[in-house]
């Protein structure tokens, strides 16, 4: 399968029509941002450790029962995905108070919540993807009623998969954005990608973090922690062969 003429550049990836129009190529980049785009860099070889490990969840995903937009993975950077309309949505689920939720309510960073949280966010960058609430989506025409169940069952199934998941690589899952799509059938889902950029994985005994907030608070060590995480997944996976 072969680019055509790119659709799209967005701050992490590229993407690309193909000769099949059902089908579309996302390129990942190496550029990383933050706070809406105010704050750029690069994170050296994000782009390839994002890639896969998007690519290997989607998988696993999808033996679980989630549907995604996985097809093949191209390259070290490329991947084959179905097209569909994007639900203009940031889905964020929350097992542990991190970073706007801990200012926003006033939560110690690093307490449990009591159960799975779900946001929504508008996905608008010139509005700052503000917080919303479900009569906003339905009032907004963002989603349906029915679309909206379906979100919020898949992102808590997704939880509980990832959670497990990454428990059995020495890390916890601290909350992670989700954005979902419809095919031409209107079938709604899993899109976007799920990685480091996405996904706030701390080491589960230290706390150690090992994902974009190293990039966002000026940590260091921004490559080396995304180089760990990739290694214990592909570690995990090996042995659940």
């Amino acid at each position: 399968m072969e680019k055509r003429e790119q659709l799209y550049e967005g701050k992490a990836k590229k993407v690309f029509a193909t000769d099949d129009p059902g089908l579309l190529i996302v390129s990942y980049k190496d550029d990383a941002t933050a706070f809406n785009g105010q704050k750029r860099g690069t994170i050296e070889g994000k782009g390839i450790i994002n890639n896969r490990m998007s690519n290997r969840l989607m998988r696993l995903l999808e033996k679980q029962g989630v549907p995604t937009h996985f097809v093949e993975e191209l390259s070290e950077r490329d991947t084959l995905v179905k097209k569909v309309g994007i639900i203009p949505l940031e889905v964020i689920v929350r097992n542990i108070a991190a970073g706007s939720f801990s200012r926003n309510y006033g939560v110690v960073e690093g307490t449990p919540l009591l159960s799975p949280t779900l946001e929504f966010s508008y996905k608008n960058d010139s509005l700052g993807d503000p917080l919303i609430n479900g009569s906003h989506v339905l009032g907004l025409g963002l989603a349906t009623r029915e679309e909206l169940v379906t979100i919020r069952n898949l992102a808590l199934r997704i939880d509980e998969i990832l959670k497990h998941f990454w428990a059995s690589c020495g890390v916890t899952l601290v909350d992670f954005k989700l954005e979902f799509g419809r095919l031409p059938d209107g079938t709604v889902i899993l899109a976007d990608e799920i990685s480091p950029d996405t996904c706030r994985l701390w080491d589960s005994a230290t706390g150690q973090k090992l994902d974009k907030d190293r990039f966002r608070r000026d940590l260091g060590g921004v490559e080396e922690a995304y180089r760990e995480i990739m290694e214990r997944l592909e570690k995990s996976m090996e042995a659940m062969k």
